[in-house]
């Protein structure tokens, strides 16, 4: 029994150093090939900072966009009762299933010049594709799921006895979603949220089809890594994925951290509610 745990731990790890570890010390290795004043100068070039400026956008717009939405989604959803609820989920899953290519090939065919709203659009002079608008709309697409599929598990667990009591008490609903639900569910939303910005950073399918590749105005960070990977500029292409690794990597430690202090936050409520529960008289509790 013992040889075979080390053999299935061995062979783990080894997966796992082929897979996982080996491609990322190539990453940074190719990147500082030529040392770090060539990998500061492809990190700090003009159409770098462009490429940044622009994920950092879209990110802050579509991470606050997913997390209403997904606060109010789980909310519907593991609150009430009604038609379409299996229907909502399904759609809020479709990110998941469907390839991010596809999702941006949807947005040209809905917002395009030749689309079904693309008349319209630029009769208004409203541009989507090929501009900014769109590459947002295609992150929010991408990182629809994230927050939602985080909350509602939990809050599907969570009984409703403690919105019931607030609400005997007279707190209104902004209250009890403040003070009671959202203190529930702070762990589940953080980890959503961590999820979602990692996703939103390094979004790659649905842009690269909406952006249009305008440099110094549709390039994110992985276009623009493209972009300069296909014009044989290895250095700089690899200096700027560090960018995107080292944000996979913050992921990874910030999940690690989260996941630490909800245990322990579960292990404290649960022996508190148990030193409560053993201090009843039982008379009380029947």
């Amino acid at each position: 029994m013992t040889a075979a745990r080390l053999l299935l731990t061995f062979v783990g790890l080894a997966w796992l150093a082929l897979i996982l570890l080996l491609p990322l010390l190539a990453i940074f290795a190719q990147a500082l090939a030529k040392g770090w004043g060539a990998y500061i100068a492809a990190v700090t070039s003009s159409e770098a900072l462009d490429a940044i400026r622009l994920t950092l956008l879209s990110a802050l717009i579509a991470v606050p966009a997913n997390l209403v939405f997904g606060l109010a989604a789980a909310w519907a959803i593991t609150k009430f009762e009604f038609r379409g609820r299996t229907l909502l989920l399904a759609l809020i899953d479709l990110p998941f299933s469907v390839s991010p290519v596809i999702g941006g090939l949807v947005f040209v065919l809905l917002y395009g010049a030749h689309g079904w709203l693309g008349p319209w659009l630029a009769a208004h002079d409203v541009q989507i594709i090929f501009a900014k608008p769109g590459i947002v709309l295609a992150t929010i697409f991408v990182t629809l799921p994230f927050v939602v599929r985080e909350l509602v598990p939990l809050m599907q667990v969570q009984t409703t006895a403690r919105e019931e009591a607030a609400f005997s008490l007279g707190a209104s609903g902004w209250q009890i979603f403040r003070h009671v639900t959202l203190p529930n569910v702070r762990w589940a939303l953080l980890y959503g949220l961590i999820l979602c910005t990692a996703r939103a950073m390094g979004e790659f399918g649905a842009a690269s089809v909406v952006a249009g590749s305008i440099r110094g105005r549709t390039v994110t960070l992985p276009l623009h890594v493209e972009i300069v990977f296909n014009e044989y500029d290895a250095v700089a292409a690899f200096a700027c994925a560090t960018l995107l690794t080292i944000t996979a990597l913050v992921t990874l430690v910030l999940k690690t951290v989260l996941d630490a202090r909800e245990r322990r936050t579960a292990h404290v409520e649960l022996a508190s509610g148990q030193l409560i529960t053993a201090a009843t008289p039982a008379g009380s509790r029947a």
